[in-house]
């Protein structure tokens, strides 16, 4: 039985909502509001795929790389944590996003809003270490699955409301939540390290 709140709190932190909306306002800034709204749909789509792609194949990528799990674990939750100190120290997903947006002149809905300010590196690691078929069943995984796109759901709403979000919080605030993010996130790193940790130690000869 999986936790639902532990499930949604993780891909909350990674995929970070709220903090997508300043990069959203920046990529349509130019748009009218039809345009806008198919932006975000097809950003929001385009992340679902991403990350179910990753849920599905990439245990099955690290098995034909003969990668073990414990050790993707171990290491997938170095890089969360590293992911979190930088959304906690370093610039926040809007200021880091929205820079690249500056840099790359590329104003559309897949990059960099549905990668990599949706479907972020996080996010992609958080699908595969939460899916796993040695410890989660195949109506767990679709549960997991069914949570995720539940998020990437909210994220939408948020995207569709981003001129109010924007006059309520303004960037500030979103930077802000970001960082608490952040710090949740190093949590639940740490937990998969441990995890990890724990089961490399089970194969060891005694």
């Amino acid at each position: 039985m999986i936790d639902y709140i532990a499930v949604f709190i993780t891909f909350f932190a990674v995929i970070d909502p709220i903090g997508t909306v300043p990069v959203f306002i920046a990529v349509t800034d130019k748009y009218d509001q039809k345009t806008k709204r198919r932006v975000a749909l097809l950003a929001t789509i385009v992340s679902a795929f991403v990350l179910l792609f990753f849920m599905v194949g990439g245990e099955l990528l690290l098995n034909a790389l003969s990668i073990p799990l414990p050790a993707f674990q171990i290491s997938g939750g170095i890089v969360l944590f590293l992911f979190a100190l930088n959304m906690i120290f370093g610039d926040s997903k809007p200021d880091e996003e929205i820079k690249l947006l500056q840099n790359s002149h590329r104003e559309t809905a897949i990059f960099p809003l549905a990668v990599p300010s949706i479907a972020s590196p996080g996010a992609m690691l958080a699908a595969v270490l939460l899916t796993k078929n040695s410890v989660y069943t195949i109506l767990e995984q679709l549960q997991t699955a069914l949570v995720m796109l539940s998020v990437l759901l909210l994220a939408y709403v948020l995207m569709l409301l981003a001129g109010f979000i924007n006059k309520l919080v303004g960037t500030s605030g979103a930077s802000v939540i970001s960082r608490v993010m952040g710090l949740i996130l190093t949590s639940v790193a740490t937990t998969n390290i441990l995890a990890g940790l724990g089961e490399y130690y089970k194969f060891l000869p005694s």
